[in-house]
This record gives structure tokens, C-alpha cells and sequence, in this order.
């Protein structure tokens, strides 16, 4: 039987999730019929009932809220109470004006109040009126204006906060964008009790006008249809008090729910529990009470027994909340001591376990750069790293994985370290309070200041002051902050172990988003033909050589296709950069589209292609290390002139040729491209800027 009646209210449940939409339709196109139609005394009492148990259920749910996002469509039901009241107003306005009767509810209550003095009922329901519009409703108004305020101020600063927590690692993403839209939330509800609280007042001055209209109108029409005037002012005066107090008590209870609602603090438990604890754990509070309740009722002229029951009352309050105080902190001693005693064997093991976690990325920054961190106006560090990594997933494909920034006593007070898992990848120092100025190649004149190095790029600058700034800048000088140089001192260090960075858990989740778009070519790669661990090698491959892998599904469809002929990363990476090959042209083309190469000789590839084993050639000529030395020379050489007019030259060869020779020019020349001519098929056009020759 219990289980039978479990089912019911479980497929009871279900229903009206199912049709609340349809539900609430059919009740707001009731509200407007009760604003048109006719409603017989019956209906009309089972709305009044309907309206009295609603509202003093919201009510109710509102001091058991543990918060006002608990309930952010209160601003909405605000609404719809508000409409259903005024609907049955109307609808007893007709019913007292026609008819001079209004149900039994609207009689009942106009007979209690009024009774033998209409004159008290009157001032009973004015007295009502009052506290609603003038305390409850302008105070809530007022309250939620300026929540709304502070909330809407504070907001830039919370998306500040979890940008940092974010950045810092302290949270994942699903986690920041849940405390974001929490906080839109929160902006939304106030806001939105701000505008609602307008209806409630709006109401308020509609319920007397609505009072006053039936009890002049009544009384007049009774009057003209021969009624006497005491007895239409004894009939109607009690409809009249009756009908305004139906109406405007549940009122009083939404007011209130809204003004305790925006009131309330967030907190893990409910109001009355709350306030139970937080006004009875002060037992010295309620003593002191006591004592004054006591002195009072000992004032002549003043009824003793009163004063004397309430202070006896206080006085047992405190007695029972100091033995629950005493008994509470003897068991928090008690668990705290437990605890600790639990923990001292473990706690060495703990410390341990936090050795082992290894950042993946890590800034370590001295004492003094400390303050660079987070600046109020969004020019920190922290910023900086936001910023930064969009951008390498926009240029690159990759999110980097949060930054970990903290402090380190070992290091100078200007200095900082990158680390890349847990080792060290590169060293700078910056000078605080200073700007690094730089020769952008039109500087004219000398700056006093402190010669340094760019950390980024190794060029020499100088460390200015902010007072010499404009003046750097007018004699062509690059000023930049130090937040910026250390920022971009990370930036490329990134960029140049990026392969390293990623990992196959991210390789796994690029995958996974892949597939949501491309479900094919996943399903047709993993794990058949490839494991993530093979995808990481080609991915690894590609960023080593500054190419983007934004283009996931082609890079996926490439290896899908070749990777049952072999199995080779270094081969299978030259097929997708083949694949690839307009977003390397538009990655290293000039404005009109056109590629200035640097070239090599026929012989010179030749004897490249025969020293990898790309070709059997017999008259090929070897290759040693001292010929590839002076290769790389004159291959230097010629970039350094191609590049003097401000041009973006590749070095550019055969294919069986461009991984060799990709490994050689990585060491003297990282920031030169080398691409093959399968590569630079969708160029516009390919000028040949120089011709690397080797004679013996």
C-alpha cells in the first residue's frame, strides 16, 4: 500500500513537471478571465482560499531559502501574485457592487473585524495598508535598489578574482563558469526585485483605492435602489473591510516574503535556524536582559507580573544556551583534538603526496615583483596571462594550462623563472617602477638609464624612468612596462616548448570536441588505427615547427588516411603539414599573398637527400659536420640580407629534404620557417630572395 501510494505521488510529480508550462498558462489566462468575467461567490471563495494558501506558502519557502539565488524567479511570482490579487479584487468589486454580497470568506471577515464598530474595523484595515506601503514595501524597494547597486559594482571585481583563480589553477573551468554565472544570477535577482517591488507598492495604493470605490459606490447604489443609508452603510462597510483584509493580508505575507528574501544573507541553513543560533549563542546578552526586565518591573506604577514572568523566562533561555555552549566547545575540543591526533602520524605522508604534484606551467617570481601580480586596473600579471593564453589558442590551437605564479625567497627581488614541469626553461629580471626601451631601428639620440638585455629576445635596451617615457618614445624608442616584458618573456618561451607543454590528456580532449562536430573520423582513428599517444607525437611535431593545429578534424582526417601505410610521427607529420599548406602560406605570405624563399642549390639537396637516405644517388658527395656548418653560415648570410627590407623569408626545399634541414636551421635560425614546395602550392606567387650555394 505505501509502496502504491509512493508511485502515485511519483507519477504525480512527474506530471506536473511534464505540463508546468501548460499549467502555468491556463493559470495566468485565469487571472485575465477573472479581470472579465463574471465569478460566482463560490469560485470566488475557493480563490481567496487559493490566494491566502499561496502566499503564505512563499512565505514559508522564502524563511527556509538559504539564499536568494535559491529562488531567483521570486521576482516573477511577485508578478503573477500581484495580477491574481488585483483579478480578485475585480471580481469582488462586481459581485459587492451587483449583488452586495461577495461569498463567505469576504463576509466572515468583514463580520469579525467590523462587528458591532465599523469605525475599528476601518482603522484596522488602514492600519494594514499603512505598514505595507509605507514600512514593508519602501523599505524592501529601498533594500533591493541597493543591492542591486553594490551587486552590479562588485561585479568587475569577482570576474577579476575568478580570472585569477582560474589563471592560478585554484580552478577548473566547468568551476569558474558556474561562479560566473552565478554572479550574473545574483545581478539578475536584484535587479529584477528591484523593478518588482514597484508592483507590490503599485498594489497597495490599488487595494485603497479599490476599498474606497466600494464603499462609496455601495453605499450609493444601495441608496438609489431604496435601500436606507444605515443599512447600506452597515452592509457595505463590511463587505467593504472584509474584502480589503482578504486581500490585503496575503499581500502583507508576499510583501514581507520579499523584503526577508532580499533581506537574508546567504548562508548554509535556514532563518530560523540561523537566528536561533546566532541571537541564543549570546547567553551574557540575554542575561543582561533578564536582569533589566527585572529592575523595570520593579518601577512603581508599573503591573510587576508581566516584567517579572518574562525575565524568569530569559533567565531559564540562559541557562539552557550556556550548558548547550559549554557541552558544544567541550565536543569541538574534544574533535579537535581527535583530529589532530588523526592527523600527526599522517601529516609527514601529506607533505610528501604535495611534493609529487608538478605544475605543468609555472612562473616563480622574487619579493619585489610580488605587487605586479594583480593590479586594480587589469594590467597585472594575471591579466596579462588571460590575454595570453587566448591568444595562443586562437594562433595555435592549444589552451595553455593555467599558470602557476608564486614566490620564491631563492630567487633575486627582481627576478623570475618559467618552469615547464617542474624544471626551469628560462631566467629574467625586470626592474619594478621602470620602462625597458628598446631600439625599434629608428632611434635617434641616447637615453640615460641603467643598459640591459630584452629577456624575450636578447637585444639590448635600457631600463628608463616613467618621467623619460615620452620623451623615448618621440626619439623612436619601443617603451615597454615591466609586467609586459616578463609577459612577453613568457610568451615565447611558451611558444618554444609548447610541444612539450601539451600533453595526452589535452590531446585527448581536443579529440573529444573533435568529435562532436566530426564523430566520423574519430570513430575511424581511435583506437584502431592510432592511440592518443601517437596523435601527441604529430601534434608535438607541429607546434615544435610554429604550425597551428586549430584545424584538428583535417589533421585527424590526414592521419586517418595514412596511418595504416606507416606509423612514422616524423612522416605522418609532413603529410598533414602538406594538408595545411594555406594556412602556412597565409602564416608566412606578405600582404599580396607572395612568399619570399630562400632556396638551395640542386647539388646542395642532393647531397642532403643522400646523407638522410632520401634518394640512392652514387655521384652524391657525402656531407660532414664542418660542410654543414658552413651550410648553415651561408644560409644565415643570406637571411640577414634577404630580411634587411623588412620581408618574412622561409628557407624553402624539396620535401624528402625539409625535416633535415628544418633540424639544422632550428639551432641558428629558431625563428626562420623551412618549407617544401608541396607546402607553397597555394601561394599566389613565390619570389626567390636568394640561392645558397656551396662551392668547393
Amino acid at each position: 500500500m505505501a509502496a502504491r501510494e509512493m508511485d502515485t505521488t511519483a507519477a504525480a510529480g512527474a506530471f506536473l513537471k511534464r505540463y508546468a508550462d501548460w499549467i502555468l498558462g491556463v493559470g495566468v489566462l485565469g487571472i485575465v478571465v477573472t479581470l472579465i468575467t463574471p465569478v460566482p461567490p463560490f469560485v470566488l471563495d475557493l480563490l481567496l482560499a487559493l490566494n491566502i494558501t499561496v502566499s503564505l506558502l512563499l512565505l514559508l519557502v522564502v524563511m527556509n531559502a538559504r539564499s536568494a539565488r535559491e529562488l531567483s524567479t521570486f521576482p516573477t511570482i511577485l508578478l503573477f501574485t500581484t495580477l491574481f490579487r488585483l483579478g480578485l479584487n475585480v471580481a469582488s468589486t462586481r459581485l459587492i457592487l451587483t449583488h452586495g454580497e461577495a461569498g463567505h470568506i469576504i463576509k466572515a471577515f468583514g463580520d469579525y473585524v467590523g462587528g458591532d464598530n465599523l469605525a475599528v474595523g476601518l482603522v484596522v484595515f488602514l492600519i494594514l495598508i499603512v505598514i505595507q506601503f509605507v514600512v514593508i514595501t519602501k523599505g524592501s524597494g529601498r533594500i533591493s535598489e541597493v543591492a542591486a547597486r553594490f551587486v552590479l559594482d562588485a561585479m568587475p571585481g569577482k570576474q577579476m578574482a575568478i580570472d585569477a583563480d582560474l589563471n592560478s589553477g585554484l580552478l577548473t573551468a566547468d568551476e569558474a563558469r558556474a561562479r560566473r554565472a552565478s554572479i550574473a544570477t545574483e545581478a539578475e535577482f536584484y535587479g529584477a526585485m528591484d523593478g518588482a517591488s514597484k508592483f507590490v507598492r503599485g498594489d497597495a495604493i490599488a487595494g485603497l483605492i479599490i476599498t474606497a470605490l466600494n464603499l462609496v459606490g455601495g453605499i450609493a447604489m444601495a441608496s438609489f435602489a431604496g435601500m436606507e443609508i444605515s443599512t447600506a452603510v452597515d452592509r457595505y462597510s463590511k463587505l467593504t473591510i472584509g474584502d480589503g483584509l482578504v486581500s490585503q493580508i496575503p499581500a502583507l505575507f508576499v510583501s514581507t516574503a520579499a523584503a526577508v528574501l532580499v533581506t537574508k544573507n546567504s548562508s548554509d541553513n535556514s532563518l530560523g535556524t540561523d537566528l536561533l543560533g546566532q541571537v541564543g549563542s549570546r547567553p551574557r546578552a540575554t542575561l543582561i536582559a533578564a536582569g533589566m526586565l527585572f529592575v523595570i518591573g520593579l518601577l512603581p506604577g508599573l503591573p510587576k507580573l508581566p516584567f517579572f514572568v518574562l525575565a524568569t523566562v530569559l533567565v531559564l533561555t540562559w541557562r539552557a544556551t550556556r550548558e548547550a555552549e559549554t557541552s558544544k566547545l567541550r565536543e569541538q575540543e574534544r574533535a579537535t583534538a581527535a583530529e589532530q591526533a588523526a592527523k600527526t602520524p599522517a601529516r609527514d605522508e601529506g607533505k610528501v603526496e604535495d611534493l609529487l604534484q608538478i605544475d605543468r606551467v609555472a612562473l616563480e617570481i622574487g619579493y619585489r615583483l610580488i605587487p605586479l601580480v594583480q593590479d586594480k586596473g587589469g594590467n597585472g600579471i594575471l591579466d596579462h596571462i588571460a590575454q595570453l593564453r587566448k591568444r595562443f589558442a586562437l594562433h595555435d590551437g592549444v589552451v595553455i594550462p593555467p599558470v602557476r605564479i608564486k614566490d620564491n625567497i631563492r630567487l633575486g627581488p627582481n627576478s623570475y623563472r618559467v618552469l615547464v614541469g617542474g624544471q626551469e626553461v628560462a631566467r629574467g629580471e625586470i626592474e619594478p617602477g621602470l620602462f625597458l626601451a628598446m631600439d625599434s631601428g629608428t632611434a635617434s639620440g641616447k637615453l640615460k638609464g641603467r643598459p640591459t638585455t630584452d629577456p624575450a629576445f636578447g637585444l639590448p635596451a635600457i631600463w628608463i624612468a616613467e618621467s623619460q617615457k615620452e620623451a623615448a618614445e618621440l626619439e623612436g624608442y619601443a617603451v615597454i612596462d615591466p609586467v609586459s616584458v616578463a609577459v612577453t618573456h613568457l610568451s615565447e618561451t611558451l611558444r618554444g616548448a609548447i610541444g612539450d607543454v601539451l600533453s595526452r590528456d589535452d590531446v585527448k580532449e581536443m579529440v573529444e570536441n573533435v568529435k562532436k562536430t566530426a564523430p566520423a573520423v574519430v570513430e575511424e582513428l581511435v583506437p584502431d588505427k592510432m592511440s592518443y599517444g601517437d596523435i601527441q607525437r604529430v601534434l608535438r611535431n607541429l607546434l615544435r615547427e610554429g604550425v597551428s593545429i586549430r584545424n584538428m578534424p583535417a589533421i585527424l582526417e590526414v592521419l586517418a588516411d595514412n596511418a595504416q601505410r606507416t606509423k612514422d610521427a616524423e612522416a605522418l607529420t609532413e603529410l598533414v603539414r602538406q594538408r595545411l599548406g594555406r594556412s602556412l602560406v597565409e602564416q608566412h605570405a606578405d600582404r599580396d599573398g607572395t612568399i619570399h624563399a630562400i632556396t638551395f642549390d640542386p647539388d646542395v639537396e642532393n647531397r642532403l637527400a643522400a646523407a638522410v637516405g632520401g634518394v640512392k644517388d652514387g655521384d652524391a658527395r657525402g656531407v660532414s659536420p664542418a660542410w654543414l656548418q658552413q651550410l648553415m653560415e651561408r644560409t644565415a648570410a643570406s637571411v640577414a640580407q634577404a630580411t634587411r627590407g623588412g620581408k618574412n623569408v622561409v628557407l624553402l626545399a624539396r620535401s624528402n629534404v625539409r625535416r633535415f634541414l628544418n633540424e639544422l636551421a632550428r639551432a641558428s635560425l629558431p625563428k626562420v620557417a623551412v618549407l617544401s614546395y608541396n607546402e607553397v602550392v597555394p601561394a599566389r606567387s613565390v619570389e626567390t630572395a636568394a640561392v645558397v650555394r656551396m662551392e668547393e
